[in-house]
């Protein structure tokens, strides 16, 4: 029997008088435990990180919270992301920026969007996920083909991450490079993501990571300079892949070090990171408050399908004309 967990702050308090998780009543909430350099104070800065699942997109917003930059967090997407109801819309108008890999990768469509950004003086949190899909152990053919990728292109070959695609990264990074104050490569593991045999597994999934166990997230920060970051995407692609090495060397560390008291860590001094409740607490309560006085009245259900329904298309229509 597992006890369940209660918000304090952003760590956790055990209620040692609950039974195994049950989703309809309880939450669990991870612990988070961080690495490296996050700088208390808010910053324009682009977000490297590995991709594993979709709770890596709270990630981001787990640690610009702590620097009081929540409301600055703009994500790179693929584009088909955008047909996401009210959703793929709602990105797009908060400065997020969808793309097409390879061949159909408009760099002129993203340059222009964050020009924009940048003239509106719009502070910006940049998240990009440079492997361009999620790194998952259930799919072997595509970690074994960005293998045989790095393999061809004369880099190194990476176990625990995809060889990372240069394109946004550095458009990105050229566009703004004025308006920036740093680059953070941020990477991220999950605990109970090993099998019995020593094989990673799948990462959670956001339903699993907020109703079954993940009992902590380990992220590592580098904080770069943009003085420090070649300028010409030949060298930049060096420099990404680079970064990916480090990655990878810290994941295997964290996955499979020999020395089992190595394991489900990162190397270097970390902080329990917790959060207070008056960060989170008002969101909730208005949220929840909002949220509920719709479903609890027949208008309000009305009126909350309706938003779904007629935004979605709404949404859909404009990203189509104006993505």
């Amino acid at each position: 029997m597992r006890p369940a967990l209660r918000i304090h702050g952003a760590a956790l308090v055990v209620d040692k008088n609950v039974a195994d998780c049950n989703c309809t009543s309880y939450i669990y909430i991870t612990l988070v435990i961080i690495y490296g350099d996050l700088p208390k104070n808010k910053e324009n800065i682009i977000y490297l990180s590995n991709h594993q699942c979709t709770v890596d997109w709270i990630i981001a917003d787990m640690l610009a919270i702590r620097q009081n930059a929540l409301g600055h967090v703009r994500y790179v997407l693929k584009d088909g992301l955008k047909w996401l109801p009210l959703y793929g819309w709602y990105f797009s108008q908060h400065g997020g920026v969808y793309v097409k890999r390879s061949a159909k990768f408009n760099e002129k469509e993203m340059r222009g969007k964050l020009r924009a950004q940048m003239k509106a003086e719009t502070p910006m949190y940049l998240v990009i996920f440079p492997e361009g899909t999620r790194y998952n152990p259930e799919i072997p053919k595509v970690i074994a083909d960005s293998q045989s990728f790095a393999e061809k292109e004369g880099l190194a070959v990476l176990k625990h991450v995809l060889t990372p695609r240069v394109k946004a990264t550095h458009v990105a990074i050229d566009t703004m490079k004025d308006y920036l104050d740093a680059v953070y490569d941020v990477t991220v593991a999950y605990e109970g993501t090993v099998d019995h045999k020593g094989q990673r597994k799948l990462a959670p999934s956001m339903t699993e990571f907020l109703c079954k166990e993940c009992p902590r997230v380990h992220i590592f920060i580098d904080r770069i300079e943009l003085k420090d970051i070649p300028e010409e995407q030949m060298y930049m692609r060096r420099w990404l892949h680079e970064r990916f090495e480090i990655k990878d060397k810290l994941l295997i560390e964290f996955y499979d070090a020999k020395d089992s008291k190595r394991r489900n860590k990162f190397p270097g001094k970390s902080v329990h990171s917790k959060l207070s409740l008056k960060k989170t607490l008002p969101s909730l309560l208005f949220l929840g408050g909002l949220t509920a006085s719709m479903l609890l009245t027949e208008s309000g259900r009305k009126l909350y399908v309706k938003t779904w329904i007629y935004g979605t298309l709404i949404g859909c229509l404009w990203v189509s004309i104006k993505p």
